[in-house]
């Protein structure tokens, strides 16, 4: 699911207006995961960890996106708790990780947990953390920060934490180069890269999207490299 276009264009034009003020007193909890009090009550002698999770889904009326990279079984009756807490239960059991974006509550194993550069000028740290906060995707589990010096973002957590911190990137450069050329006649920024290594293979993201050719003159070991603009030596 992207985020929609409308929203994040509405966004930004009240970050510049400089209505987004103090945000870092807020404590970011992402999209809130509205679930009952009373206990939740299942019974299940042998079944797959996945179907368990469709099913806590279905009862309490929540989409539910299990991760193919989610495996186990669950055997023996379960306790009675609270469904938050039946939640976490089976993330600590089976090392799982689970992030709700306000529509869909997307559960994957601990090893799919993704790590990204991201560069974000034109846009200050300042104003990408409030969109983030205003927008709920921000989690106070998951990892979001600066790195000095750069203009790079450091973003790291599930799959669909930081594909929704990528889209906001993507949103909100767009933004700010089409106010920055209103006419269309100003020449696009040079193209901006980075590499990221894991082990012997790596990842390019070109312009904040991943490509799947690694420069041969990169280094093989775990890193990132941030290629100069083409055209410059």
């Amino acid at each position: 699911m992207l985020i929609p276009s409308t929203r994040l264009h509405i966004l930004t034009k009240v970050l510049y207006a400089g209505v987004f003020i103090c945000f870092g007193v807020v404590e970011a909890l992402g999209a809130p995961l509205a679930l009952p009090s009373t206990p939740y009550s299942y019974t299940v002698l042998d079944q797959d960890l996945g179907a368990a999770l469709q099913e806590f889904g279905n009862n309490l009326k929540i989409r539910v996106n299990v991760s193919t990279g989610v495996k186990g079984r669950i055997r023996g009756r379960m306790p009675d708790l609270p469904p938050r807490e039946f939640l976490e239960r089976l993330i600590n059991l089976y090392n799982l990780q689970w992030y709700y974006d306000g529509l869909v509550l997307y559960v994957s194993d601990a090893h799919e947990a993704q790590s990204r550069l991201l560069v974000l000028s034109p846009i200050s740290f300042d104003a990408f953390k409030a969109a983030l906060d205003a927008l709920n995707i921000s989690d106070e589990r998951y990892i979001v920060r600066p790195v000095p010096g750069d203009g790079l973002v450091f973003a790291s957590g599930p799959p669909r934490f930081v594909a929704l911190v990528e889209q906001t990137v993507k949103g909100l450069a767009a933004e700010a180069q089409a106010r920055r050329s209103p006419s269309g006649t100003e020449k696009p920024p040079h193209e901006s890269v980075l590499m990221l290594f894991r082990g012997s293979s790596s990842v390019v993201i070109r312009e904040g999207r991943p490509n799947d050719a690694p420069s041969p003159e990169a280094p093989h070991q775990d890193g990132v490299v941030h290629t100069p603009d083409a055209g410059k030596k």
